[in-house]
């Protein structure tokens, strides 16, 4: 049995990467890099189930960078869902991969190939959503003969944005020796199908949460729609002390609330994967530097992203599952610091929550709604440069619609509905966007450069052609009453 160990310096790993850890100042490992490392190291294939934020990027770099050899080629590939991720991963593997001399280079979409093309020729890791990859595949130019080490960073998240066939396709360009690692907050059917399909005798290992649930306060408010925003606004403006997320369920919506907070005075941003790799790490970038307070996001945000001390999150909109909220608060309660997550519940998310209360282990409290007041709210973003349906604004942040999709307002209902806790309140129809493709999953990507148009997809978002089916969805949600109710005809968004 692998020794356990708890300190970086009791690792064989080049003295070099021990004195970057010193330097960073990182001298007692996380459990999932404790567990994980010694068997990595041993070139062991490993399956590592942690939550956000629990280390599991110097759980695989360490050994990895431990492992490659300095202008040897490409040896080791990192795969990532996201280009904020591939960035935030790049970044870290790069830092102290100058103490070894190793070379990390990162490809992602939404920008051009040529200087990605020109890293390939001479870095020893690559770290890469999976769309680019394939489109330097169809370009020949990134070799996987020398790829000794392969890692699957968030793969319920990959598998969840519709990944599974591009990362079948590039397992199959590895070569049969190789050591492949496969890290995940949770794992589905989907994942554990990949594992024991391409991994040979895994070591499997669980990681602590990082969140302390005695730290975290979860409640929730249930309003009428027409006080979401102005709650919210309430609550930012008096109740908010440091660093705050907003969750959302569509780019429309980011785009919507934060414009409005920041028409408010409220130093906000919005990120979702619509806008473009500048302007989702500008949005980033001001976060970490505290020049905003708040960051408006859609799910991309929930995951991966190192994002430190953000005191609440708010749930804008309701999250659709258990572990969505999960990974949604977990951005919070960190490091022996306290955390608030806090849900705005309106008619509309009483589907969703409801399968997050059948969770036994989430408790939630329902709060007093407080005296707030009411607040101007546009739908149309049409002032200081933004406008629903045209280019965005770069210098402000990029908040403003995806060209030609309006998010529809619905009307009032003269019905009544049961609420989560089974109270009876007025039916209230707000925004229908139950209908659109989920975040990262069927939108289109600018700026791909010189990118061939071959209908694959970087990081989340399809870039059209005819290899993948319309989305289609019809919203056919129980009536309070039981029966199937339908909210009009059957709507198809193309790629």
């Amino acid at each position: 049995m692998t020794e356990l160990i708890t300190e970086f310096e009791q690792l064989t790993i080049s003295p070099q990467l021990k004195k970057a850890c010193a330097a960073a100042g990182f001298i007692t490992m996380t459990s999932i890099q404790q567990r994980a490392i010694p068997f990595i190291l041993e070139g062991k294939d490993v399956v590592g189930q942690s939550g956000t934020g629990s280390g599991k990027t110097l759980a695989f770099g360490l050994p990895l960078l431990d492992k490659v050899k300095p202008g040897a080629g490409l040896q080791a590939m990192i795969m990532v869902p996201t280009r904020e991720l591939c960035v935030q991963v790049g970044q870290v593997l790069a830092q102290y991969g100058r103490a070894n001399g190793v070379r990390v280079c990162q490809v992602y979409g939404g920008v051009a190939m040529g200087p990605q093309v020109s890293d390939l020729e001479v870095c020893d890791v690559v770290v890469g959503t999976p769309g680019r990859i394939l489109d330097h595949v169809s370009h020949r130019t990134i070799r996987f003969e020398r790829i000794v080490m392969f890692i699957l960073d968030e793969a319920d998240k990959m598998f969840e944005m519709g990944f599974a066939e591009d990362v079948e396709q590039i397992i199959g360009y590895l070569p049969d020796q190789r050591q492949m690692m496969l890290f995940s907050a949770t794992m589905p059917t989907s994942v554990e199908h990949l594992l024991k399909k391409h991994l040979y005798h895994p070591v499997r290992i669980e990681g602590e949460l990082s969140v302390d649930v005695k730290l975290l306060r979860q409640t929730y408010y249930d309003i009428e729609m027409r006080d979401k925003f102005s709650l919210l606004a309430h609550l930012l403006k008096n109740d908010t002390s440091g660093l705050a997320l907003v969750f959302c369920a569509t780019r429309d919506e980011v785009d919507i609330v934060a414009y409005n907070l920041s028409k408010l005075g409220v130093a906000a941003r919005a990120i979702h994967g619509g806008l473009s790799q500048n302007q989702r790490l500008r949005a980033l970038d001001a976060l970490r530097d505290a020049r905003i307070d708040v960051l408006v996001a859609t799910d991309v945000a929930a995951r991966g992203l190192d994002i430190k001390n953000v005191t609440h999150v708010y749930n804008y909109d309701a999250p659709k599952t258990s572990e969505d909220y999960t990974h949604r608060i977990g951005r919070t309660a960190r490091a022996g610091a306290a955390g608030l997550a806090i849900t705005l519940l309106t008619q509309r998310d009483y589907d969703n929550f409801r399968r997050i209360l059948s969770d036994n282990s989430i408790n939630i409290e329902q709060a007093q709604v407080p005296a707030f007041e009411r607040v101007e709210f546009n739908r149309r973003i049409e002032q200081d440069g933004y406008f629903r349906g045209g280019p965005r604004d770069a210098r402000s942040g990029g908040f403003g619609g995806r060209g030609g999709r309006d998010s529809g307002r619905g009307g009032y209902g003269g019905g009544r509905t049961s609420s989560p806790r089974g109270e009876s309140r007025p039916s209230y129809g707000g925004n229908r966007e139950d209908s659109r493709p989920r975040e990262g999953s069927y939108g289109r990507m600018e700026g791909t450069g010189s990118a061939p148009s071959t209908g694959r997809h970087s990081d989340g978002a399809y870039r059209g052609g005819s290899d993948k089916k319309d989305y289609q969805q019809r919203d056919s949600r129980p009536a309070p009453g039981g029966r199937p109710q339908s909210n009009g005809p059957r709507t198809s968004y193309r790629s």
